[in-house]
């Protein structure tokens, strides 16, 4: 059974920081593309990153580029999303998302999911 659990979600001010995790079980880690999904309330599900299998590719959307960085693990089974100079803009819901193969910003690429964590940015 696939899990992927994230964490690292929590509150913070514009201009400060946040680490997500992301620890997937039961698949071959290393065979996945990892991306990092949002979601918030008034919107739909966005892409935010994605990670290559073994990290030499990153790719990121524009709205976040040079502010985030993904990054990923093997050893350990953990996809990473460092969250630099945060917005109230980034505030959703972070979901983590495996694809088999090769991933991209297309969603519907991704088999599994996280239940995600929630990022509050407060001005």
């Amino acid at each position: 059974q696939v899990q992927l659990v994230e964490s690292g979600g929590g509150s913070v001010q514009a201009g400060g920081s946040l680490r997500l995790s992301c620890a997937a079980s039961g698949l071959t880690f290393s065979s996945y593309y990892m991306g990092w999904f949002r979601q918030a309330p008034v919107t739909g599900r966005e892409f935010v990153a994605a990670v290559s299998w073994f990290g030499r590719s990153t790719y990121y959307a524009d709205s976040v580029k040079g502010r985030f960085t993904i990054s990923r693990g093997n050893a350990k089974n953990t996809v990473y999303l460092q969250m630099n100079s945060l917005k109230p803009e980034d505030s959703a819901v972070y979901y983590c998302a495996a694809a088999r193969g090769s991933g991209s910003a297309s969603a519907m690429q991704y088999s599994y999911w996280g239940q995600g964590t929630q990022v509050t940015v407060s001005s």
